[in-house]
């Protein structure tokens, strides 16, 4: 399986970041996702599922920050396409990111369960985009925490592509 990201010199995009454009925002969060290409799915693929981290957090925060998760997506999917976050262009089921935690306890749907684009607050961070093949479609509902598909997702993962999307201050 493969997944591209179209980059910059490099790097994400700064309209999928915290150089987007204001209209793009929301209580000045990024929110336009980017579009991910997907291709060479493994035949018996039931769903795909996506996970976008952020591990360059740890030294900030205290822990690895979870920016985008989605479940369920078709495996025939060939585009995610721009901005499939707050449009929902494709059918798929939407996790928690890391606003909705205790410690930031953003409660507002439209922020929490949607992308999250990156803001490093210093630097470049790496942003660890996952795709995973399944054999099965997960129990999931809107709202699930990344734990819980990962749980779902023990024993039934075909095949996983990773990118990095290295995102600067």
């Amino acid at each position: 399986m493969n997944i591209n990201v179209k980059l910059n010199n490099r790097f994400l995009p700064d309209e999928y970041t915290l150089h987007g454009d204001i209209n793009d925002k929301k209580q000045d969060m990024p929110i336009k996702s980017f579009p991910i290409e997907i291709s060479n799915v493994p035949p018996k693929t039931k769903s795909l599922s996506l996970i976008l981290l952020d591990d360059d957090s740890i030294p900030v925060c205290g822990f690895t920050y979870i920016h985008w998760v989605m479940a369920n997506i078709d495996p025939t999917t060939k585009l995610i396409p721009e901005d499939q976050s707050q449009k929902e262009k494709i059918p798929a089921t939407k996790g928690k990111n890391s606003l909705a935690g205790k410690l930031v306890n953003i409660t507002d749907k439209s922020l929490n369960e949607h992308y999250l684009g990156p803001k490093p607050p210093s630097g470049t961070h790496d942003y660890q985009l996952e795709i995973i093949a399944l054999d099965k479609k997960l129990n999931l509902n809107d709202g699930f925490w990344l734990n819980e598909m990962k749980h779902q997702m023990k024993d039934h993962i075909i095949e996983s592509a990773k990118l990095t999307l290295p995102t600067k201050h």
